[in-house]
């Protein structure tokens, strides 16, 4: 394994990593800012608020992406022992 190997699988892992954890990170963003702009045009600021909805969005996220998060961590894992099988 030379450094273009190494260097292309840990590209690989950082892409699978930011492909893979989106479905999760992007509805708790959506949700944080919607919060956010009702708390600052209500003046409520209540701690749960904040917390409650985005812990439900990331779950019901993770529950309804669970099946393209596995099919990317799948490819992943496909590829590394390809690269193993063939002697990188």
């Amino acid at each position: 394994m030379n450094e273009v190997d190494a260097l292309d699988l840990v590209r690989s892992a950082m892409w699978t990593i930011l492909i893979a954890s989106a479905p999760a990170i992007v509805p708790a963003m959506v949700v944080g800012i919607v919060i956010a702009l009702f708390q600052a045009l209500t003046q409520v600021q209540e701690i749960t608020l904040t917390f409650i909805p985005k812990i439900v969005a990331i779950l019901i996220m993770i529950i309804v992406g669970g099946p393209f998060i596995g099919g990317q961590m799948q490819a992943l894992t496909a590829l590394i022992y390809g690269r193993i099988e063939s002697g990188f």
